[in-house]
């Protein structure tokens, strides 16, 4: 069974914010002495030491980078398994300085199956155009939102639009700034999108627009134990009861790695060839003249292959 369409795309939440560095960390710290921290506005202002829209902001993006995650009715909010080991106090990487984290958090932003960020979801999954022309984007966002709720206004999706760009491509702040809120968002260091060019929009007022691109090749640092953690989880949301994937799902299926990654279909194959072997078994590559297929006889939970990011192959 693929599950396909989202069924509630989340659009707003972060006021407009991209993800910044401090953040994750200070959300597991601050719900690790307080539970409670984001329910109240005031409180969060305070312990997390920035402003209401901050606040509810770094709450957004601890939840949909899957780091915390609401708890029992009236008790909070709880760090999740994922963010514990990832950010804890003995966390793998508690400061985010190893690029296979921002890559993971990457994936927890792209891959949500119940309530899809929409840029993500759209754009990494049916943007099908070589190039990423902002006003083109914001016109296919928002009639693709417009099947949900045709209320929203194209303030909201600009905002949306914006936020998403600036999770990967860096702002230009004035020099010498280092305010928090100019601070860039650790995506950056992924390159993502780059930008490619710019066209003219208005000859007249010597207006241009620029021009970004996906970066389609070879991503050295989404280490073989990263891309592995990603296919098992990958196959635990949108394929739980198969035991095969054809191996153009995992290379161009919807939320498979090959997509929200953007990897060349050549690097995906090499990669799958090398499963049983990296897996002792647990996933293999098969191939024959007319079939071509990922076997996983047995589910897996995927805490081990998690756990084994960070205990093998370095930082590339």
């Amino acid at each position: 069974m693929q599950l396909n369409g989202p069924t509630n795309y989340r659009i707003s939440g972060h006021e407009s914010f991209a993800c910044r560095y401090t953040w994750l960390p200070k959300a597991v710290r601050g719900l690790g002495a307080d539970p409670k921290l984001f329910t109240n506005d005031d409180r969060a202002m305070v312990e997390l030491g920035v402003g209401k829209n901050m606040a509810r902001s770094i709450r957004f993006w601890s939840q949909v980078s899957g780091v915390v995650k609401p708890g029992a009715k009236g008790t909070g909010h709880v760090v999740t398994g994922f963010g514990r080991e990832l950010l804890g106090e003995n966390g793998f990487d508690p400061f985010l300085e190893d690029i296979r984290t921002l890559w993971l958090i990457h994936w927890n932003l792209s891959t949500d199956t119940q309530n899809p960020l929409l840029a993500w979801d759209f754009l990494l999954n049916h943007w099908h155009e070589p190039e990423l022309v902002p006003s083109a984007v914001v016109r296919a966002l928002h009639k693709e939102a417009a099947r949900q709720d045709d209320g929203l206004s194209a303030v909201t999706i600009d905002q949306h639009w914006d936020t998403f760009l600036h999770t990967y491509v860096p702002t230009r702040g004035r020099k010498g700034e280092v305010q928090e809120d100019n601070l860039d968002s650790p995506l950056t260091e992924l390159e993502l999108i780059v930008r490619v060019g710019e066209r003219t929009v208005d000859r007249s007022a010597g207006r241009g627009e620029p021009i970004y691109a996906f970066r389609r090749e070879e991503k050295s640092d989404i280490t073989p134990e990263l891309f592995i953690y990603c296919l098992n989880d990958f196959w635990n949301k949108r394929h739980p009861t198969e035991s095969t994937l054809g191996f153009r799902e995992v290379a161009h299926g919807y939320g498979s790695p090959g997509q929200i990654f953007k990897l060349p279909e050549d690097d995906v194959r090499a990669r799958v060839e090398r499963l049983a072997s990296q897996t002792k078994g647990l996933l293999a590559y098969a191939e024959s003249a007319n079939l071509q297929q990922v076997q996983r006889p047995d589910i897996q939970d995927g805490v081990q292959f998690f756990r084994n990011i960070y205990r093998y192959g370095g930082e590339q």
